[in-house]
C-alpha cells in the first residue's frame, strides 16, 4: 500500500481511542463527575428540544429500551432528566432534560463544536467538501457493517 494509505489506517485506527480518551477528560469535569461518557451521550440524545419517548432514545444511543431504562433511571436520580407520563397516551414515558442536564448537554456540545473547528481548521471550501464527503463513505461503511 502506498504511504498515505498507512497514514489514513494508522490516523482512524488511533482516531478512535483518543476521541473517547479525550472527550471523556474534556466533558467529565469536576461539575459532571458524577455522570460517565455514555451518560453524557444519553443526555446528547434526549436533547433540548421537546422530550422523547425511551424507544427513540434508545435508537438513537444504539441500545435496547431495557438497557437504556438503567442509564435514565440514574439520570432521574442525579436530577440530569425527568421522566413524565404522555398526556396522549398513558402508557408511553416521555424523558427530558432537566436544567442540571440542559447544562451538561450545552457543555458537551460545545466540545463538540471546538472538536468539528479544529478538523476543519484552514481548510478551503472544496477541502471541506471532500472531507465531508470521506466522513459520509466512512459513516456509511460502519452502517453497514457486518462481521
Amino acid at each position: 500500500m502506498d504511504k498515505g494509505y498507512d497514514a489514513i489506517q494508522d490516523i482512524l485506527v488511533n482516531l478512535f481511542n483518543e476521541i473517547m480518551n479525550i472527550e471523556e477528560k474534556a466533558i467529565i469535569t469536576p461539575e459532571f463527575k458524577d455522570i460517565t461518557n455514555n451518560d453524557m451521550h444519553i443526555i446528547d440524545a434526549i436533547g433540548v428540544e421537546d422530550a422523547k419517548n425511551m424507544s427513540s432514545i434508545a435508537k438513537i444511543v444504539g441500545v435496547t429500551v431495557g438497557t437504556l431504562t438503567i442509564a435514565i433511571n440514574s439520570l432521574v436520580k442525579k436530577q440530569y432528566a425527568t421522566r413524565v407520563r404522555s398526556e396522549d397516551d398513558r402508557r408511553v414515558v416521555l424523558i427530558s432534560l432537566t436544567a442540571k442536564g440542559r447544562k451538561a448537554y450545552q457543555h458537551h456540545k460545545k466540545f463538540h463544536e471546538k472538536m468539528v473547528q479544529a478538523t476543519v481548521a484552514g481548510l478551503k471550501e472544496d477541502e471541506k467538501e471532500i472531507l465531508v464527503h470521506s466522513l459520509q463513505n466512512l459513516s456509511k461503511f460502519f452502517r453497514n457493517y457486518e462481521n
